[in-house]
């Protein structure tokens, strides 16, 4: 069967700001010292799995431009623009409809825009476990991340006991939102629990078949669009109907409900990369744990990220802190606040401080 990857890339990245913008959020920016950028190296890591002419990006209207020029290989029929934001589910039942119009049914690897993942090997040999096991019948699969610390910031999902007749593969007994500390380091000590890292693969068919059953809205919403793929009504329907669907997260959805929905663990070296905290995480950190990009003179500064632009910045007994400089903009912030960075932008939208957004 046909394998097609769908890439969810309509995020803000509001957590990066400064550097992540309305106009160039954070999928499309490069945060290690290779050069490629979020978007590119997800892509790029899915090679010998799923041809470029298979590969769909979701993303919002805004970001065509930069998708397109980002990735130039992907034909532009691959690239669907929203015209509004819905959350996933609708993100996901629109391109399951059109990979249907288009090939009659494919296997689906469905994955963010803006993970980053260490070993792309052993990725790329759990995305064909998951494959296997997604064709046959009306299987959903989700991969999930062996979890290596009680981390709060993500949700978790229970696994019993592995399949006999599928080695490595388990299945789901349920979803679990972020949790507060005490319950994550109680998921973690029963090595029953893996982080829900958002990647899921299943064929076309499948997904629209749960999709008609506990989201119909969406299912006949999206249905009506992929009718019209491949035809002058296309972007006119999408505009009319798109809008309208009920904003719901695939999780919450369809996930939380369906049957037949089976794990697989990995251990690829996945990050979410979701807040400046990350960087370090990804980038070499130097003797004192800073990690430093720009013009920079530290003195004093331990584990802190320092990311500078054409300005010299200077940092003295500094512990813990991130900074970051755009040509428009400085972020001075304690690591232990980074899940705030939001209300910055909160607070720009109150002020009507639009071009800083």
């Amino acid at each position: 069967m046909k394998v097609t990857a769908v890439i969810m890339a309509g995020g803000k990245g509001e957590r990066f700001w400064p550097q992540s913008r309305a106009n160039r959020p954070k999928q499309f920016l490069s945060l290690t010292n290779d050069g490629e950028t979020m978007i590119q190296k997800t892509v790029a890591r899915l090679s010998g799995v799923v041809d470029i002419q298979d590969v769909f990006v979701v993303t919002n209207e805004t970001y065509i431009g930069l998708v397109k020029e980002q990735l130039p290989d992907i034909p532009d029929e691959n690239v669907i623009a929203e015209p509004k934001a819905r959350n996933t589910a609708p993100c996901i039942a629109l391109a399951a409809q059109i990979i249907r119009k288009k090939y009659g049914d494919a296997v689906m690897l469905v994955l963010p825009s803006d993970h980053l993942i260490k070993f792309t090997e052993m990725f790329v040999d759990t995305l064909r476990s998951a494959i296997d096991v997604a064709e046959k019948n009306r299987n959903l699969v989700t991969i999930g991340i062996t979890p290596s610390y009680p981390e709060t910031g993500y949700g978790y999902i229970q696994f019993s006991g592995a399949d006999k007749s599928m080695p490595g593969v388990y299945r789901v007994e349920r979803f679990v939102e972020k949790p507060n500390i005490e319950r994550a380091k109680e998921y973690v000590n029963a090595g029953t629990f893996l982080w829900n890292s958002g990647m899921f693969v299943w064929k076309a068919s499948s997904i629209i078949y749960n999709i008609e059953q506990f989201l119909p809205d969406v299912a006949e919403g999206t249905a009506k669009i992929g009718a019209a793929y491949g035809t002058d009504a296309f972007e006119d329907t999408l505009r009319a109907v798109f809008p309208g669907l009920t904003a719901e997260s695939i999780d919450f959805g369809v996930m939380e409900k369906a049957k037949d929905i089976y794990t697989i663990p990995g251990n690829f070296g996945w990050d979410d990369v979701g807040s400046w905290l990350a960087v370090e995480r990804i980038n070499h950190t130097n003797e004192y744990g800073n990690v430093v990009k720009g013009d920079v003179i530290s003195i004093n500064t331990k584990n802190s990220t320092i990311i500078g632009g054409k300005k010299l910045i200077a940092t003295v007994g500094l512990e813990d802190i991130v900074v970051v400089d755009t040509n428009d903009a400085i972020l001075i912030c304690s690591k232990d606040s980074t899940q705030d960075i939001k209300k910055i932008i909160e607070n720009l939208k109150i002020c009507n401080r639009s071009e800083l957004i």
